[in-house]
């Protein structure tokens, strides 16, 4: 639907007088751009002699992230047909799992400012950034559908968890925008 669409094709997409994509698929499309900065983060910094002794952790980190962005690309798609299905549970549990996921994206964070080419450390926290953008945008949709959802047990749980990680969402974004802010400033 979107994932083979231009950049150019999306944004026209999403500037139109249509619902679809919106909000959620926005906010999976920036945790997609997130994942493919970290990815190229350790593409940059794989083979390099100074980073060598990091290889196996930077291949497993550059193996999640191209999963992630993968998932988060499918989920941009998804976004929309649940949207269009009028099913609360599903246009919810879309934006739920994109803000889990954004989760694990900024965990890759941390390692690469330390592990990662430093010639590419903003990018880091640039990613870092984008998962935060993606996960608070993704919570608000959840929001939306919860709102409309009209279970309460439910919506505790689900605002709990959501709480939860948005606290270590926070946390990792501003000791990585710390970190790197440190060492660019010098």
């Amino acid at each position: 639907m979107y994932k083979n669409t231009s950049v150019q094709g999306y944004l026209d997409k999403l500037a139109a007088r249509s619902p679809v994509p919106g909000g959620g698929a926005s906010a999976a499309l920036c945790a997609a751009m997130a994942a493919a900065l970290v990815s190229m983060v350790v593409s940059f910094t794989l083979g390099k002699p100074k980073y060598a002794k990091y290889e196996k952790k930077l291949k497993d980190i550059l193996n999640k992230s191209e999963s992630l962005r993968k998932e988060f690309l499918r989920l941009v798609d998804l976004d929309a047909i649940a949207y269009k299905s009028k099913n609360i549970r599903d246009a919810l549990n879309v934006p739920f799992m994109v803000a889990r996921l954004c989760i694990e994206g900024i965990k890759l964070c941390p390692a690469l400012i330390k592990q990662g080419n430093i010639n590419l450390i903003s990018d880091v926290v640039v990613a870092a950034i984008f998962f935060e953008a993606g996960f608070a945008s993704a919570c608000f949709n959840v929001e939306i559908n919860l709102k409309n959802l009209n279970d309460k047990k439910f919506s505790q749980m689900v605002r709990g968890e959501l709480n939860q990680k948005n606290r270590l969402m926070k946390r990792i974004r501003a000791q990585t925008e710390e970190r790197v802010g440190e060492i660019i400033r010098g």
